[in-house]
Formats: C-alpha cells, sequence, structure tokens
C-alpha cells in the first residue's frame, strides 16, 4: 500500500518554533508522519496524494474535559447555576439513560466533536453502562481517555448513586477491560465526580487503584462554583484543592476541570504537584460560574488546556468556541494582550497533549507523531483577506468555526470529508435521538 502525501496551501505545526510552512507536503505511513519537506522534493506518483491546496493543516484538537453523556440533554438545562443545574436536570437525566440512549448521546458527541475538529478528547462518563462509551469511542477511531463518573453519595439526588465498593469494583473491571485497548488509543480516566458526591474511601482508593493501570489519569471536578466551594468547606473543613492535597489526590496525573475559586494556597499546590487544569470558558459563562485565573496560572507555568465540557452546559462542543471565549474573557480583566490567539491556539493542541501525557504522539505536526489532523478552509469572506503567520493564529482563534472545517483524520483515516462525518449519518443520529431522548423522558417523569 503506497503512503499518503498530504498537499495543503499551509501547515501550522504548534512545534516549539511555531513553524508555519508554505508549499510543503506532509507524509503519512501506517497512521504516523513520516516526513514534511517542501512538495518538490516529493515524486508524486510514488504516493497516494490527497490534494488540499485551497486549505490550511492544523493539528487535531485536545479536548481535556467533555461529558459525552449529556449530549442527548443538549437544551434542555438552561438559566441554572450548576448545583441546581445538576439537582434539577443532570442528575435526574443521567439516572434516567439506558444503554440505547447512552450510546445515541455518545454518537451525537462524538459526530459534533469530529465535524468540529476535535480528534483528542478527555471524557467523564455517567454513573452505569460504561461500556457503551468505549464501545463507540472506539468504532469511531478516536484517541480517548474516558471512565464513568463514580458517585458514592449524592445530596442532590439521592438515587443517582451507588455504594463505594460498587463504584471501586465497576472501575476497575471497566479499566481492566479498556486500558490500552486499540495500540494505546484508548485509555483509562478515572472520574470521581466532585467532592460533593465522593466519601474520602472513594477518592482514596481511586487514587490507589490508579497504579495497576500505567498511563490512566484521575479526573475531576473542583471549584467550579462559590455554592460548592462553600459546601465543600462547610463538609471537610478545606477549600477543594486543599481537600485533594491532604488526601494525596494531587500530582501530574490528576486533571482538575474549572478551579475558577482558588486561594493562593491552592495555587501553590498545583504548580507543585504540577496538576493539570482544564478550562472550559463557555461552561462557566453559561453556569454564571465565573472566570478562572488562566493568565495567573500560565504566569506560574501551571498546565492549562481546553474543554467544552458538557453540551447541556455550553451547548457547542466546538474547540473554536472554547478558543474564541478563552481569548476574549481575560481582556476585560488583563488587558487586550492577555491571551494572545497564538497561546491560545496552543492550549486547544499541544498542551491539551500534554495534559494527557501525549505530547510525543499528539498535539503538533511532527515528523514521528500521529497523522491527527484538521484541514481548515480559511479562504473566506468573513477571514482576515491577507493571510501571514501571525493573522492565521487570529483567523483560527477568533474568526473560524467548525464551518471552516473541510476533512479530518485520526491515525491517517479520514474522518470527515467535506465538512460531512464518513462514520455517521446525521439524520439518522437526529432521528434516533429524538426518539430516545421520548423515551428518556418518560423514565425521568
Amino acid at each position: 500500500m503506497k503512503a499518503k502525501l498530504i498537499i495543503p496551501k499551509q501547515v501550522v505545526t504548534v512545534n516549539n518554533n511555531n513553524d508555519v510552512f508554505v508549499n510543503h507536503a506532509v507524509e503519512i505511513s501506517n497512521g504516523v508522519i513520516t516526513k514534511i519537506e517542501p512538495v518538490q522534493n516529493f515524486v508524486l506518483s510514488e504516493y497516494e496524494v490527497l490534494n488540499y491546496q485551497n486549505y490550511v493543516l492544523i493539528p487535531g484538537f485536545v479536548q481535556t474535559h467533555i461529558h459525552l453523556c449529556q449530549t442527548l440533554f443538549r437544551g434542555f438545562a438552561d438559566d441554572l447555576e450548576l448545583l441546581d443545574w445538576l439537582q434539577k436536570r443532570i442528575f435526574p437525566f443521567e439516572n434516567s439513560h439506558n444503554k440505547n440512549s447512552l450510546r445515541i448521546s455518545v454518537q451525537l458527541g462524538i459526530n459534533d466533536l469530529l465535524a468540529g475538529g476535535t480528534t483528542t478528547l478527555l471524557d467523564m462518563g455517567t454513573l452505569r453502562h460504561q461500556e457503551v462509551i468505549f464501545e463507540e469511542l472506539i468504532y469511531s477511531g478516536m484517541r480517548a481517555f474516558a471512565g464513568n463518573c463514580m458517585i458514592d453519595q449524592n445530596n442532590l439526588f439521592s438515587t443517582f448513586s451507588e455504594t463505594t465498593d460498587w463504584n471501586l469494583k465497576a472501575s476497575y473491571d471497566w479499566a481492566k477491560s479498556f486500558h490500552n485497548l486499540c495500540s494505546g488509543k484508548i485509555k483509562y480516566g478515572f472520574a470521581p465526580r466532585f467532592v460533593l458526591s465522593c466519601s474520602e474511601k472513594l477518592l482514596k482508593e481511586t487514587k490507589e487503584m490508579m497504579k495497576d493501570f500505567p498511563g490512566s489519569v484521575l479526573h475531576t471536578h473542583s471549584s467550579e462554583n462559590k455554592n460548592e466551594v462553600e459546601t465543600v468547606r462547610d463538609l471537610t473543613g478545606k477549600e477543594n484543592v486543599e481537600y485533594f492535597d491532604s488526601i494525596g489526590l494531587l500530582d501530574d496525573h490528576t486533571v482538575l476541570a474549572h478551579c475558577i475559586h482558588l486561594n493562593e494556597n491552592e495555587i501553590k499546590s498545583l504548580k507543585n504537584n504540577k496538576v493539570k487544569i482544564s478550562h472550559c470558558p463557555s461552561s462557566n459563562l453559561k453556569l454564571g460560574s465565573g472566570v478562572a485565573n488562566v493568565p495567573r496560572f500560565i504566569k506560574e507555568g501551571i498546565s492549562v488546556s481546553l474543554g467544552a465540557d458538557g453540551a447541556p452546559c455550553n451547548n457547542s462542543l466546538s474547540a473554536f468556541t472554547e478558543m474564541r471565549h478563552a481569548g476574549l474573557i481575560q481582556k476585560p480583566i488583563y488587558g487586550p494582550t492577555a491571551m494572545d490567539a497564538l497561546t491560545v491556539f496552543r492550549l486547544a493542541t499541544m498542551e491539551g497533549a500534554k495534559a494527557l501525557h501525549l505530547e510525543k504522539e499528539v498535539g503538533s505536526i511532527e515528523v514521528g507523531k500521529k497523522a491527527d489532523f484538521v484541514l481548515l478552509d480559511l479562504d473566506k469572506a468573513d477571514q482576515p483577506i491577507q493571510m501571514n503567520e501571525q493573522s492565521i493564529y487570529s483567523s483560527i482563534v477568533y474568526s473560524a468555526t467548525k464551518e471552516n472545517v473541510k476533512a479530518v483524520f485520526v491515525d491517517g483515516e479520514l474522518k470527515v470529508e467535506s465538512g460531512k462525518s464518513v462514520i455517521y449519518d446525521e439524520q439518522k443520529l437526529t432521528a434516533n435521538g429524538k426518539n430516545q431522548f421520548e423515551e428518556l423522558l418518560k423514565r425521568v417523569n
């Protein structure tokens, strides 16, 4: 079989030098990038040539906080603050999932993510039926960390919980079945939901259990909402991050979503423990949770990456939306030079890869890395008229949307072509989604 040769208009590498190459081609063999050289260096007849000369090639986006199980609820949990959102909508909906409704929710989410150029994700599943999420991730060919959300105490919605032993055994069994599957493309992300739904025993034993699964991560929520923080303080006598630190949960394989309301001691703890923060600006705005101090985190050398969170607290799963919001919301606070477009673009690509310890595999377009990339059509009237190395980042972060995505590859395999999925039939997904949501509502009510 011939190697593939991708010929784009430009290659935005996100390498250490942030090189942008013109008139270069990308050679792919066995799902890996093997050469990036001027087009004239290649004998085209020796390759399966894929001509994208009107499009810009970028790394696939890496999103580090997603809830695929919630995609089916998009538009049905609006205009609520976090704890009400969980109690009145999300926990009842998630608790009512059966395998069929969960499957279509995951399919809808994966379809949305791939269409928007996301090729790697860290997903927090729901409490039950986690195997369904893994089955759909494997079918899609996406690169992913995933794990069931662990809940052994729930004062917000008591029936949405299982015993501590059930949670630990279920997560262990799912990890044993799915961690490092598909040549390492699928990995396990242990996912205790948040402090208010997890006993100290569950949190500690989950961290201990990870030793049996090298390369796994611990993924949870932290310091998202003021009422949540106050309740955690009443329960534990500590702030979220202080509590996690006191029970040994924090290290460089810990990913904390949100981290909006932190004190100085917590910021120091995040830095010292090399914890990864997943910044979810759209969700934080929609739920009225606040604005995370991302410029401070970056200055302190704390890892920050981006995630859309779930569809019901965002209504979009687009990395473009998260990039735009991540850049804009800091400027009224810290000035217009805060969070420039290149910095934000790296959060959505290379920094996401680093957060998941995948920086040697994805996050940039470099020889030896996996062929996970996106082709963008930036020759549109709503983009900068004159494109150069500086304006191309502005175009991607501030102007582009998923409508600009023309092709998406994972491991060198085409997943989106001409802006459409080659995996799913969207009309069938939509029809099935409507049917399953109606059935789910009957179970909720």
